[in-house]
């Protein structure tokens, strides 16, 4: 079973609202300028024709760089679209639904809070897992209580998949993460609501691939089963 390669290093999640007068392919090409390695078309509130545009007008951009589109929750739109992957959480299609319509060869990411959580799916059936909020969000207001460093490694212990970290992290944080046990780190805010994306986008890879350098985390985090 062979999917694409990826790599979570430095993994944008798109908020429309957050990008205010901007357009998200904006912020998005920006981010690609930055340095992006991942990104995941996320808008909850999008009728789905909306969603399937946005879908194509973010891969027109990320295809020919070779940077994965992962949509958030709907796999009918990324299959719609022809895109990378599908990022799920524990409110969302079960895993193993989510793969049995994705096949074999596109990426599935799950969201996970607690070690517990683990249990609910087949590490098979995944690519990566997405733990958080490591710090308080004003992102997403249903988020849980933030589980820490200590939280993150709690789950990095108790898994083989990789982990993207996401919850409150930016430039300063993002060390952390890696510390405990991500292989990189999903922002928000800290790119769609920088004044400079590409800057913000920049400065976020310095920190990480700075904190890879010194053997907290390996440079190379994509998984090809």
């Amino acid at each position: 079973m062979t999917r694409p390669r990826f790599d979570l290093t430095a993994y944008l999640v798109t908020d429309r609202a957050l990008c205010g007068a901007r357009s998200v392919e904006d912020v998005v090409r920006r981010a690609i300028l930055g340095g992006v390695t991942l990104v995941q078309l996320r808008d909850p509130h999008a009728k789905t024709g909306e969603l399937v545009e946005q879908a194509r007008a973010l891969l027109r951009l990320l295809r020919p760089v070779g940077i994965p589109l992962i949509i958030n929750d709907r796999v009918d739109v990324a299959l719609a679209v022809d895109a990378d992957g599908v990022h799920v959480g524990q409110a969302d299609m079960a895993v193993s639904d989510a793969r049995r319509l994705l096949g074999p060869k596109r990426i599935l990411g799950w969201s996970v809070t607690h070690r517990e959580q683990l249990s609910r799916a087949l590490p098979t059936e995944l690519d990566y897992l997405g733990v958080g909020p490591i710090f308080a969000t004003q992102t997403k207001p249903d988020a849980a209580a933030p589980i820490g460093a200590a939280g993150l490694a709690e789950i990095a212990a108790s898994t083989s998949l990789p982990i993207v970290a996401i919850g409150g992290l930016n430039a300063q944080n993002a060390a952390q993460a890696l510390e405990a046990g991500a292989a990189g780190v999903a922002v928000v805010s800290a790119i769609c609501a920088a004044d400079d994306p590409e800057r913000a986008t920049r400065e976020l890879v310095s920190q990480l691939h700075q904190a890879q350098r010194v053997g907290r985390t390996p440079a190379h985090n994509a998984r090809n089963p």
